[in-house]
């Protein structure tokens, strides 16, 4: 079973964007039923991490630990308790426009 951890500043968009919740909610299971094919892999300084279409230009960034750890990817992202967590783990990073979600991950 998928371990779902929600970070604090996609915790507060959630709380912003009420006018999306269910969609997102709707996004969220998605991703938690199938984490791999949900999302499209990021590039670059944001390699580990998978966004998600929500509404428009709304996206869901976030990382599957297992996909991580498979591809090496857990040496560039550095999360501070990756070895505590387990493979089976997805943590929503952030959630908002594109432009704006994509400036506060550099």
């Amino acid at each position: 079973m998928i371990e779902a951890m929600f970070e604090d500043a996609f915790i507060r968009a959630f709380k912003k964007h009420s006018s999306i919740r269910k969609i997102v909610q709707r996004k969220v299971d998605m991703i938690l039923d199938n984490p791999s094919t949900i999302g499209e892999p990021l590039k670059g300084n944001l390699q580990g991490f998978y966004s998600c279409p929500v509404k428009r230009n709304y996206i869901i960034i976030y990382l599957y630990c297992y996909t991580c750890r498979k591809k090496g990817d857990d040496a560039v992202v550095l999360c501070s308790d990756c070895r505590a967590r387990p493979d089976e783990t997805i943590k929503f990073v952030l959630l908002g426009p594109h432009d704006t979600a994509y400036r506060k991950m550099n």
